[in-house]
C-alpha cells in the first residue's frame, strides 16, 4: 500500500497569481530555447510577482533555458534578496532587471539575449534599419545602450537610466533587451526585435540593402506603434504558442 506523500505542492505556498505567473514565465523560458535565443546560461528573463511590485522572478543562475520550470525560479527583491527558497542569481542579470523595473512603473516582464544576430546589429554603427517589415514593427520603441566592458557591471541605477527608456534596447556590442506591461507583451517585441536583426544580418550578407520610401517607412511604424500602445500586445499569438509547447511535451508547469 502506498504511503500518501506529506510534501506540500509548490504551489500551495504561494498566491495563484504567482503561480501563474511563475507558469507563464517558465513557458516563455521554453519558447525562448525553442526559436534559438539562448546563450547557453548566461541571459535571463524576468517576471514582476503580482501584488508584489518589489519582487521579481528570474532564472536561477546555472539552468540551460530547458531546465527551467515553475518552481525552479528564484523570487528576489530589489535590494538583491532572495525570499523564500535559497538560488543563486546572475549579478548583472539582476542589476539589469531590478534596474529596469526601478526606473519604470509600468513594466512587469524583462528579457535580455545575447544571440548571434542581435549581438551582430548592435555591433554595427546604424543598427537595426527599416528594411524589412518586421523592423518596422518594432523600430519605433527602439533605444539604445552603450557597452562598458565585462570588467564593469553596471549599477541597476545606470541600467534604469540607460535602458528605462523605451521597451526595445538594443545593447551595444552587447546584445537585445525587451519589456512590457506583460510576459506577452515583452515577448511580442523581443520575438519582432529577434527577427528583425536576422533579416538584416542575412540581406547585408547578400550586398546592398534596398531601403523602403520614407513615406511608406513612417506610415508603417506609426499603425504598428498604435498597436504597441494596446492593453492585449502578445495576448493573441500567446495560446498557439502555449498549444505548441504542449504538443511537444514540455513539463514547465512543475
Amino acid at each position: 500500500m502506498s504511503v500518501p506523500s506529506s510534501r506540500v505542492p509548490v504551489e500551495a505556498t504561494m498566491s495563484e497569481a504567482e503561480w501563474e505567473t511563475r507558469c507563464e514565465l517558465a513557458a516563455l523560458y521554453r519558447l525562448l530555447h525553442h526559436y534559438k535565443m539562448t546563450d547557453m546560461i548566461y541571459t535571463h528573463l524576468s517576471a514582476r510577482v503580482p501584488g508584489e511590485p518589489e519582487t521579481f522572478l528570474i532564472n536561477r543562475y546555472g539552468e540551460m533555458f530547458d531546465e527551467v520550470t515553475a518552481s525552479s525560479l528564484v523570487k528576489m527583491d530589489m535590494q538583491g534578496n532572495v525570499i523564500g527558497e535559497p538560488g543563486t542569481f546572475n549579478l548583472a542579470g539582476f542589476n539589469i532587471h531590478s534596474g529596469v523595473y526601478g526606473a519604470r512603473e509600468d513594466v512587469n516582464c524583462v528579457l535580455h539575449t545575447h544571440t548571434r544576430a542581435g549581438v551582430a546589429v548592435s555591433a554595427t554603427a546604424k543598427g537595426l534599419l527599416p528594411i524589412s517589415q518586421h523592423a518596422l514593427i518594432v523600430l519605433p520603441e527602439i533605444s539604445y545602450f552603450d557597452y562598458s566592458g565585462p570588467g564593469t557591471i553596471e549599477t541597476p541605477q545606470e541600467i534604469g537610466d540607460g535602458c528605462g527608456k523605451s521597451h526595445c534596447v538594443i545593447m551595444r556590442n552587447h546584445g537585445l533587451l525587451a519589456s512590457g506591461h506583460s510576459i506577452q507583451a515583452a515577448f511580442y517585441r523581443l520575438y519582432y526585435m529577434e527577427t528583425s536583426c536576422q533579416i538584416q544580418a542575412s540581406a547585408a550578407a547578400m550586398g546592398d540593402l534596398q531601403m523602403m520610401d520614407e513615406s511608406v517607412e513612417q506610415q508603417t511604424m506609426d499603425l504598428y506603434l498604435k498597436r504597441q500602445s494596446q492593453d492585449d500586445l502578445g495576448q493573441r499569438e500567446w495560446p498557439a504558442l502555449m498549444r505548441m509547447l504542449e504538443r511537444q511535451g514540455v513539463e514547465y508547469r512543475v
